[in-house]
């Protein structure tokens, strides 16, 4: 465990993340590649590859003193379990918000994880599926009600499709199918998929214009 971040533990810090996103909370929890921050409202679970400085500063703004429980999603506190696997675990099935770029975040449950991928499903755009690597945090819901006030029985998919392991291999599936890459942010593509080779997708816009996307820059896959 890094005991430089672990010296912050109770303090009051603001994180600067990929995307130069600003977040301020007290650090409640430490593991092995995320750290945990309460903002007063929400528990915040961001993983430290996508942390590019943070400081302890003077808490001046607002009471964002850290909660009395433990974080909710690392069975009672135990930080040498919790990781971002762990966490994504433990959100499995749970109303939750999900962060990865343009200020656009999602809002569902995961269904399903894989190697380094997880399949997301929102009320908005269904089932997805989303490059770990790039998830910037993760809000975990603390209420029983669902997103955008719906009822926290929404209509989730009854059957959980058997999924491949790694985020390529499903891209793959969707050859000839038309999907929507990185919804909701600037790099959004439409297409149709014509072609996966290594890192390189094919994709087919409207009037035969071709996109040529490469994989590791992929947050996001749907099919439309």
């Amino acid at each position: 465990m890094n005991k430089i971040i672990q010296s912050l533990i109770k303090e009051f810090v603001q994180i600067e993340v990929s995307g130069k996103k600003k977040l301020k909370g007290t650090l409640i929890d430490l593991g092995t590649d995320l750290l945990v921050i309460f903002n007063g409202i929400d528990y915040m679970y961001i993983p430290i590859n996508h942390i590019h400085s943070f400081c302890a500063i003077k808490n001046d703004e607002f009471d964002t003193s850290a909660p009395k429980e433990s974080s909710i999603l690392n069975n009672g506190g135990n930080n040498e379990g919790l990781s971002l696997l762990a966490t994504l675990q433990h959100a499995k099935g749970k109303n939750s918000e999900i962060y990865l770029a343009d200020d656009q975040p999602l809002h569902g449950s995961i269904t399903q994880i894989m190697d380094d991928y997880f399949e997301f499903y929102s009320p908005v755009y269904k089932t997805m599926y989303i490059s770990t690597k790039h998830l910037k945090w993760l809000i975990p819901y603390t209420s029983n009600e669902g997103p955008y006030g719906l009822n926290n029985n929404y209509s989730k998919p009854l059957a959980n499709e058997i999924l491949v392991n790694t985020f390529k291999t499903q891209i793959e599936k969707f050859r000839d199918k038309m999907v929507v890459f990185n919804i909701g942010g600037s790099k959004s593509h439409i297409g149709k998929i014509k072609n996966v080779e290594e890192q390189i997708v094919e994709l087919e816009k409207a009037r035969a214009a071709k996109d040529y996307l490469n994989i590791e820059h992929i947050k996001t896959i749907h099919q439309v």
